[in-house]
């Protein structure tokens, strides 16, 4: 989504320095244009197999974008009772919406229940007795799925894995087929679907494949109805410069579909970082520069409050300039002011001589930018905005000082 033309980076028509003169820095920049190419691939791929898209809210959660998303046809996974609330502000219907999670507390549960989510997705035997009480004092009968863990082993990060053997989420195989077999213990429960995701930026389809093959076990073996094969699609340009393309969408419904294009099963779909994440940016201004073993120290005002993703899983993330430079490129770190050695966005990055008050647009930071960022150090979460063709507006005010006192309250 940012361009350069004559020297200038744009995102669509919308110059990026101008918008940092018109709504300051750090500041999280998304395309319109993007968001909606993006999400009409990945619906685009998986229509042969009729599956319903559910885009995974954790990955960014304004309320502009939510409600684009619903617009053009998408549903919501949420994982809280707060990405519950924030999908029904932005017009979803409930039926439309998956509540999944590996903790959810009882008070999420009725008010998932309450709301008359479309599926529920349980992770364990004791939430099921919960869920059961739940919706026998409600007199209701919600929609459950099973999250199975496949016990695969997916080739991505280890904090971004979800499916191996010592991981906390879903229920083994063996638990969640003595589960389904007991689904007569559970009256107010119905208890027919199965839900996998493996983990996510897979390098590729197989594992997604060889889990949704011990899911049709499942499926076959209790005649469930419904199947979640979850999300984890990967992005280009995460990974570093030397890593070769991930394999897109259609490349994972072209893998699946020999196992699923002949069934009658209401099939679920939950990608999240693969429809935002080269749908927005993050602009920072060079504070200060150090020259300091034989490489330049870049301080910018953004830090890990605003993008945690490299200093918590060593995320690879593009760092543009945006002035024009003929100067050849030197080895470069690019850190933030938080008060922590982790801040840093990039390690021995070629960029070109840098000085202050120069822009730099970090890209790729549509998902897990701002959902994720903090108020550590007491530092002001940045603002967000839209841009769609020539215009841009404000989807999320820069926070203030009162803000950050607002939520206290007095002792007396």
């Amino acid at each position: 989504m940012l361009e350069t033309h004559a020297g200038r980076a744009t995102c669509e028509e919308m110059k990026l320095a101008d918008l940092a003169a018109r709504f300051g820095t750090p500041l999280y920049v998304y395309s319109r244009r993007r968001l909606k190419a993006n999400t009409e691939r990945v619906a685009r791929a998986f229509a042969p197999l009729r599956a319903h898209l559910r885009y995974s809210v954790k990955a960014n959660s304004n309320g502009a974008i939510l409600r684009l998303l619903r617009e053009w046809g998408a549903g919501f996974d949420v994982v809280s009772a707060g990405e519950l609330y924030r999908s029904l502000q932005a017009g979803a219907s409930p039926g439309a919406v998956v509540f999944a999670g590996v903790g959810k507390s009882d008070a999420e549960l009725r008010y998932a229940v309450e709301t008359g989510v479309g599926w529920i997705n349980v992770e364990a035997r004791e939430e099921v007795d919960v869920l059961e009480a739940i919706a026998a004092s409600m007199g209701a009968r919600p929609h459950v799925a099973v999250r199975l863990n496949p016990a695969v082993e997916a080739d991505t990060h280890r904090h971004i894995a979800t499916s191996g053997k010592r991981s906390k989420f879903g229920i083994d195989f063996d638990e969640a087929g003595r589960l389904l077999a007991d689904a007569a213990r559970y009256p107010h429960l119905d208890l027919a679907g199965v839900h996998v995701h493996v983990g996510s930026q897979l390098a590729s389809p197989d594992a997604t494949v060889a889990a949704v093959r011990k899911a049709l076990e499942l499926v076959d073996r209790y005649r469930l109805r419904m199947l979640d094969i979850g999300g984890g699609f990967p992005v280009n340009d995460q990974a570093g410069a030397d890593a070769g393309p991930a394999p897109a969408p259609s490349d994972f419904a072209e893998a699946l579909a020999p196992l699923l294009r002949d069934r009658d099963l209401e099939l679920m779909i939950e990608p999240g970082r693969s429809i935002v994440a080269d749908a927005g940016l993050l602009l920072t201004c060079v504070l200060y520069v150090k020259q300091r073993a034989g490489r330049q120290i870049v301080v910018v005002d953004a830090g890990m409050t605003d993008l945690i993703r490299p200093a918590l899983y060593d995320a690879y993330h593009p760092i543009v300039p945006l002035q024009a430079h003929s100067a050849t490129g030197v080895l470069s770190d690019v850190v933030g002011p938080v008060c922590e050695s982790a801040d840093a966005f990039a390690h021995d990055r070629p960029l070109p001589p840098m000085q202050r008050g120069d822009l730099l647009a970090i890209t790729h930071a549509g998902a897990y930018g701002m959902s994720m960022a903090s108020n550590y150090n007491s530092r002001l979460r940045p603002a967000e905005v839209l841009v769609d063709g020539a215009s841009a507006w404000l989807i999320r005010r820069r926070e203030t000082m009162e803000d950050l006192l607002a939520m206290e309250v007095s002792e007396q």
